[in-house]
């Protein structure tokens, strides 16, 4: 297996790939990948884009990752701006690397795919924070929550309901650059922590 980078024109090419991956990862049916495909190509321009990938050795994708800068008027800035007090959304949302997806195909969980690509995406960001949501959930269950605590992200919404999903997902946070020997929580500032005004 090798991780690169990719530019936007990568994953452009490789578009039918990447919504292979991102099917087998989320369970989401033919219909829902179907919008999902529309949503990635938009965002291949936006500010900040940041992608990587990993590859077999043949070529096959087995994971991803990319994410840009969060500004206002993107559907998820927004929507997690709304969700946040004013200290919170400033500290939180005004220099941001939106870690927008990352994948790995379920029969390639369990060999650290997903932290190298993660870490390497997060090398790549630019900002001074860094946020991400997931479906709500625990450490216990979730290999996702386990490896975003192991970087230190911390809650900085719970509960939140993203229109046209019925599940309820967390925003997580924590500040950048990062640091491979740094693993502690990072908050930014005093105050800019769990807001209770989602769901």
């Amino acid at each position: 297996m090798r991780l690169v980078p990719w530019k936007p024109d990568d994953l452009a090419r490789r578009l039918d790939d990447v919504i292979e991956v991102y099917g087998d990862a989320m369970g989401y049916r033919p219909e829902v990948l179907a919008t999902r495909r529309g949503y990635i190509s938009t965002h291949l321009r936006r500010p900040g884009f940041r992608a990587v990938a990993t590859l077999t050795t043949d070529g096959s994708l087995v994971g991803f990752g990319y994410g840009y800068h969060s500004e206002p008027g993107q559907w998820w800035h927004d929507q997690v701006s709304a969700a946040l007090t004013p200290q919170a959304r400033e500290t939180w949302l005004s220099d941001c690397f939106e870690v927008v997806e990352l994948h790995v195909r379920t029969a390639a969980h369990g060999h650290g795919l997903g932290t190298r690509q993660l870490r390497a995406l997060l090398h790549m960001a630019e900002g001074a924070t860094t946020l991400l949501s997931t479906p709500e959930g625990g450490e216990e269950e979730s290999r996702a929550w386990r490896l975003y605590r192991r970087f230190g992200f911390i809650d900085v919404v719970r509960n939140l309901a993203f229109p046209g999903d019925a599940r309820k997902f967390a925003v997580l946070g924590r500040t950048l650059p990062i640091d491979d020997e740094d693993r502690s929580p990072q908050r930014p500032a005093e105050g800019a922590g769990p807001s209770d005004r989602a769901g």
